[in-house]
């Protein structure tokens, strides 16, 4: 199965692909997708753009998306939703179903800590992930978001079996 991570965010959006077969993970690619543009139609544009072009060249089985939480900045949080929707809607566009995690539950899957730091995240990717080149935290979180989908996905389909 091929998972996609998507880390939102309007400057910089990450994505990492990752492979699973079985237990094994194996990382197949990692980037930034960065806006452009003057407006915010335009920069979420790009961001849509550039993630349906990496959704067509690695064809993932599935994705997961990190919810984002609000913070004292309103309109920051406001922008960023929308970007976060954007992370949300092109998966959907390829008929993949899309999972949801919280920062604390990817910190604590891949670090073992849900407060861990950006570097704890990064060094810990690497670590299950032997050889990886990071093209940034932004992709870091992505691949951490990726692998954290991996681990808890087959548990939320069993659940649903059981049901």
């Amino acid at each position: 199965m091929r998972v996609i991570g998507i880390d939102p965010g309007l400057r910089n959006l990450g994505w990492g692909v990752i492979d699973m077969q079985g237990n094994r993970l194996t990382h197949v690619a990692n980037g930034i997708c960065q806006s452009k543009g003057d407006d915010l139609a335009a920069r979420l544009l790009s961001l849509h753009q550039q993630l349906s072009d990496v959704m067509v060249q690695y064809q993932p089985d599935t994705a997961a998306v990190e919810i984002t939480f609000v913070n004292k900045d309103g309109a920051g949080t406001l922008k960023l939703g929308q970007a976060r929707g954007i992370a949300l809607l092109v998966p959907a566009q390829f008929g993949l179903s899309v999972g949801e995690y919280a920062p604390n539950k990817v910190k604590k899957t891949v670090v073992g800590v849900g407060h861990a730091d950006k570097g704890q995240v990064a060094h810990m990717v690497k670590v299950q992930l032997p050889g990886v080149e990071l093209a940034g935290a932004d992709a870091a979180d992505a691949l951490a978001i990726a692998i954290c989908h991996a681990h808890h996905r087959p548990v939320a389909s069993k659940q649903r079996m059981q049901a």
